[in-house]
């Protein structure tokens, strides 16, 4: 099977109604990462303002790895905004709300299985997703503070683990889906859950803040720009000024075994190689090899590298605070944006269709110049019209749908089990 395209969206369960406004900064930034999955996934061929000789493949290298990491946080942040926002609900309210999120967890699930079977280049995240809102279910009587540990401990602790454990137990079998084993979804898949589950925390740790707050939001941006310098002058330090570049051109996998360096080895020659473990790095799809420890210096996407972490952890905050300033700003010019981050499933199981359609044509290379431009104005055109006649995706009102009554009837069996004069 065809090396599937590392997919850069999810869906994120759909809020429950709440007596807050919804954010429209928040949904404004969950469909830029709907269109960065876009760009990755119709490669730069398709783009038309930009050619691939030009900046179309500085915008691919920006938003692949970045924007399922985006939506993984906003996910985690749709989370923390059902089970009570600021401050997490128990008892009851959280038993509804666990209902609801597992009920979208199996559907979201199903969908995903059933998107793989279209057989499109993309590595389907549904799947995924579906299993990490079942993880993040604990989390959720967590406060903010302490998801922010968490977050923390899962971004330093879960890469070498992952390492260790890949190198000595785990064989990753070579993928013929999406997703088809638990080794899969834990450490060797597309989106390992090691990994994707300290955005998911991050996510958490943002929704239990008050978004609202101008000092909340100056906080974030201060901590995106902090995780963002840290990730990319940390791995910098390792690879250049500590030798761990070179280390890499030594033993790494891109040189039959490595290639043995010399004192006066050509410099034309040393970069050559040094540009190969780069180009290497930058082509990883899920985990880093495990035949070097220094691979968890190198912060490109889809290494799941503590400095892959925090540089998506770091951008997605960035853009989630410009969002959101933008979006009370300029609200009808955001409004587009905003609608289509309001219904991700939708727009996202649309684009597998639709892309489907078009490998099936036959065409020898279906990427064509603004083939990106057409799926990014349909989305916005259809999401815009449907949100000022209804106020819920198609996917999305199924979803509430089924959760609702999924509720209902966990509530329903409680009462008969309830012994008659229990109070």
């Amino acid at each position: 099977m065809a090396q599937k395209r590392s997919d850069d969206t999810a869906a994120a369960p759909d809020a429950a109604p709440s007596a807050s406004p919804r954010i429209d900064g928040v949904d404004a930034a969950r469909a830029i990462a709907v269109f960065g999955m876009f760009a990755v996934h119709l490669g730069v061929e398709s783009m038309g303002l930009l050619s691939p000789e030009g900046h179309a493949w500085t915008l691919h290298g920006l938003v692949r790895g970045n924007s399922s990491a985006l939506f993984a946080l906003l996910a985690g942040l749709s989370l923390a905004l059902m089970t009570g926002r600021t401050a997490p609900v128990t008892g009851v309210p959280w038993r509804r709300a666990a209902v609801r999120v597992l009920t979208r967890a199996v559907l979201i699930g199903l969908l995903g299985v059933l998107l793989d079977l279209t057989g499109v280049p993309v590595a389907i995240i549904l799947t995924y997703y579906a299993g990490f809102f079942v993880l993040a279910l604990p989390l959720t009587r967590l406060r903010s503070g302490a998801l922010w540990a968490v977050a923390g401990a899962l971004a330093v602790v879960g890469p070498p683990l992952s390492f260790l454990l890949r190198d000595t137990v785990v064989d990753a079998a070579p993928r013929t889906s999406s997703l088809s084993s638990l080794p899969e979804f834990l450490l060797t898949g597309y989106y390992p859950a090691i990994t994707f589950m300290a955005f998911v925390a991050a996510g958490l740790a943002v929704g239990r803040m008050d978004l609202r707050s101008t000092a909340v939001r100056l906080r974030l941006l201060g901590i995106g720009a902090g995780l963002s310098v840290f990730a990319y002058g940390g791995s910098w330090l390792l690879l250049h000024p500590l030798g761990g570049l070179d280390r890499l051109v030594e033993d790494g996998s891109a040189f039959m075994g490595g290639y043995p360096l010399t004192p006066n080895m050509d410099p034309v020659l040393l970069e050559q190689l040094r540009a190969g473990v780069m180009e290497e790095a930058n082509s990883i799809s899920g985990q880093v090899p495990t035949d070097s420890w220094w691979w968890l210096a190198v912060n490109t996407p889809h290494t799941g590298t503590t400095f892959e972490i925090a540089e998506a952890v770091g951008q997605g905050l960035l853009v989630l605070v410009a969002c959101m300033w933008l979006a009370e700003r300029a609200r009808w010019a955001m409004y587009p944006l905003a609608s289509v981050g309001r219904m991700p499933l939708t727009v996202y199981t649309g684009h597998i269709l639709v892309l489907m359609v078009i490998v099936a044509d036959g065409a020898v290379e279906w990427r064509q110049p603004w083939l990106l431009e057409w799926f990014v104005l349909g989305a916005l055109v259809f999401a815009t019209l449907w949100f000022l006649v209804l106020r819920r995706g198609p996917a999305e009102a199924c979803l509430a749908l089924a959760a609702d009554g999924a509720v209902a009837i966990v509530e329903e069996w409680r009462e008969e089990r309830r012994p008659p004069n229990a109070p």
